[in-house]
């Protein structure tokens, strides 16, 4: 990208904010190995929308990615609830955990919620809003304006603005960004491919920092809204949250080395090396998903009679992996006694895994399948 530049600082009087240039104009990439890697990324997105098309009951999977990207979008913002602690009920939950397993929560009700706004929402700074919102709702971030543009200024890193590593343009100008930044969302004056519209998108959010909080978790799930939006992947199955996470210190590097030296071309490069990856890693999981399904379907045979409420059963944790006898008898009608010789000949079977070690208000995870998102890349 010749003679790119990002923008400039501009003296506040005791502090100095980041003026972005606007993204909406013509852009020219001259960069070969860039170009390589695009369509490299474009092919790998072509394998794993293709795979979501074919899988049987994709939308039974979908809600495992959904929760995978939250765990590790959240975990960027410094939260530890893992994948296994964001299914149990929040009682299960210790008293210490439970404002980071409700963020994980919310990122997941925001995620899942916008998804299905883009059906009459375009993807805007409304959509974004109303998922800001969704996801501030109720937890530590719930007096800092949830679904509203900032009104005063915010810093990045450092205790207060004195020492801050980076500080975003004034409030003052956001409106005029974001409305910049939209309408190069939709812009069909000039040609740019959706892959490096989206990473710039997702660096033009990240340098506004448009919301007192959430600003990161926020820009993270636009990528998959916008992938989605413009069709370039028919269902919402890849997720760069756990790509960014393993790359902690470079995702961030990558995006000041932008404001601080002009240079957007390394920004894409590494955000398609992540689209690869997290491709390549999503097509790997949907494989294992299958051939789990295979052996599960193979070992609920042997229980006859029952397997046909067994696989009722497996049915409903491919989509949330984890019951009680509660669920088990809701879900099959069986009476309780038939639950749980149920559930024991599923354990037998090595297919649930009991994990509180209690008598009464047992929890069964199905850890196999848990496992392969754990473990996914």
């Amino acid at each position: 990208m010749l003679n790119f530049i990002a923008g400039r600082y501009i003296s506040q009087g005791s502090y100095k904010s980041f003026q972005p240039e606007k993204i909406c104009r013509k852009w020219k990439i001259e960069n070969m190995e860039l170009l390589n890697l695009l369509s490299q990324a474009d092919r790998q997105l072509g394998r794993l929308d293709m795979y979501s098309e074919y899988i049987p009951n994709i939308d039974l999977f979908i809600s495992m990615h959904v929760l995978k990207e939250a765990t590790q979008s959240s975990k960027i913002e410094g939260t530890k609830t893992n994948i296994e602690e964001a299914l149990l009920d929040k009682e299960d939950i210790s008293e210490e955990q439970r404002d980071d397993w409700e963020e994980v929560q919310n990122y997941i009700a925001a995620l899942n919620q916008a998804i299905h706004k883009l059906e009459e929402l375009p993807f805007s700074s409304r959509l974004i809003r109303q998922t800001h919102k969704t996801l501030l709702s109720g937890v530590r971030g719930k007096h800092k304006l949830p679904g509203e543009f900032r009104t005063s200024q915010n810093w990045i890193g450092g205790a207060s603005i004195a020492d801050a590593t980076f500080i975003p343009p004034v409030h003052s100008s956001i409106n005029e960004y974001m409305g910049d930044l939209e309408n190069f969302a939709h812009n069909q004056e000039y040609y740019f491919p959706e892959l490096l519209k989206i990473a710039l998108i997702h660096y033009q959010f990240e340098t506004i920092h448009p919301f007192l909080d959430g600003n990161g978790r926020v820009g993270r799930l636009m990528i998959t809204l916008y992938l989605v939006e413009k069709r370039i992947l028919k269902k919402p199955v890849l997720y760069l949250s756990d790509f960014f996470v393993r790359n902690r210190m470079l995702y961030y590097d990558n995006l000041m080395r932008v404001r601080e030296k002009n240079d957007i071309t390394q920004w894409f490069k590494f955000f398609l090396v992540g689209v690869i990856e997290t491709a390549k890693n999503s097509i790997s999981t949907f494989d294992k998903i299958f051939k789990l399904q295979q052996d599960v379907e193979t070992r609920l045979q042997r229980l006859g009679s029952r397997s046909a409420n067994a696989s009722t059963v497996i049915k409903q944790l491919y989509r949330h992996p984890i019951i009680q006898a509660r669920n088990v008898k809701e879900t099959t009608g069986l009476s309780m006694p038939s639950v749980y010789k149920l559930i024991e000949e599923m354990e037998n079977l090595k297919i649930l895994h009991e994990v509180t070690g209690g008598k009464r208000g047992k929890v069964y995870f199905f850890r196999e399948y848990i496992n392969l998102f754990s473990n996914e890349g």
